[in-house]
């Protein structure tokens, strides 16, 4: 499918199982579609079945659309990166074969420019003590997989939960992201003496310890005004208030993160309940809980602790240092 069709782009990427590689681009700001699919190969329109069996030269790969305007392509990019592991030329974490191989397909020369320059970031960044094994490759036909592998996470997320854990790609990416923060992100924990300092009991309790403040009796449930809600230890951006909306439960509710790969998920079994606990990236914080009831397209309902969050207006952005997400607001 050609990219410059219209004013919206096309991005397809390979980082293995494709199941995992929908959730981190479906709620960026910007993106209109991910679809899971097969692209690089010799067989027209392949089953899943096919190209498990590495016989047919595609890729399990997503081909996301995206408004040029509102998100970039180096944006799509960094997420592409965060991941994955880059150097794993035989596939990805538990899944193995050709089939689950890391790609970039670029659908125009500004696009093969892009994804060639992130690629020498990340070699210079000099985390990986391997050599980066992803390639970068001109975008050839897409075909959809079938309907039960589309947005897997939505349909069945229990077992991807567990799949997404039991093959090590939520390890890695922990660990990675842990490396880089500790090589220069400015997103961290401070130790716990400082914690008990400068947090209120109540966000202690919430952030550190897991606990549920009061429904209806929180300080952004019913927030209305326009900017960003960062991580109250580490200041690191978790959500927009673009995103926001009143579910009636009492507790800041957002249908998607602002900067998905701040977001940790894992399984909860507290409570004599299965549900799915939300934390911060590189603080660690217990945020909240993310629900699949929410009102829009992404399905999701974030239910998140105001304790555990700290608000920045529109009109501060600049001066705290996310001036970057200004445009997001902008009319």
């Amino acid at each position: 499918m050609n990219s410059n069709t219209d004013k919206f782009k096309f991005a397809t990427f390979a980082g293995g199982c494709f199941w995992c590689m929908v959730p981190p681009f479906k709620e960026l700001e910007g993106v209109l579609e991910v679809i899971a699919g097969y692209t690089g190969g010799h067989v027209t329109n392949p089953t899943y079945e096919q190209v498990c069996s590495g016989n047919t030269g595609h890729y399990e790969a997503v081909r996301i659309k995206y408004d040029p305007e509102k998100i970039g392509y180096k944006k799509l990019l960094d997420v592409f990166w965060s991941q994955i592991d880059p150097t794993d030329p035989g596939g990805q974490f538990y899944d193995r074969g050709p089939q689950y191989c890391t790609a970039i397909f670029y659908h125009d020369e500004e696009q093969r420019k892009l994804a060639e320059a992130s690629k020498r970031e990340i070699e210079s960044e000099g985390i990986f003590d391997r050599p980066i094994a992803t390639k970068i490759i001109e975008a050839k036909e897409f075909y959809p997989a079938e309907e039960c592998h589309q947005d897997y996470h939505l349909k069945n997320p229990d077992h991807y939960n567990r799949y997404k854990t039991g093959s090590g790609r939520e390890a890695f990416i922990q660990k990675i992201c842990a490396v880089r923060n500790t090589s220069g992100k400015k997103y961290a924990k401070p130790d716990d003496d400082t914690l008990r300092k400068t947090l209120s009991p109540l966000q202690y309790q919430v952030t550190q310890e897991n606990a549920t403040e009061r429904p209806f009796d929180n300080q952004y449930w019913n927030n209305e005004r326009e900017g960003i809600y960062v991580d109250i230890v580490s200041g690191e951006p978790l959500f927009s208030s673009k995103d926001k909306f009143d579910s009636g439960c009492g507790w800041p509710s957002f249908d998607r993160p602002l900067v998905r790969e701040n977001i940790v998920e894992k399984v909860d079994k507290s409570h004599s309940m299965i549900r799915t606990e939300v934390r911060s990236k590189h603080a660690d914080s217990h945020l909240g809980h993310v629900f699949n009831d929410g009102p829009t397209e992404t399905g999701l309902r974030y239910c998140i602790n105001s304790a555990a969050l700290r608000f920045i207006p529109v009109e501060d952005l600049e001066k705290e240092g996310y001036g970057e997400y200004r445009k997001l607001f902008e009319k």
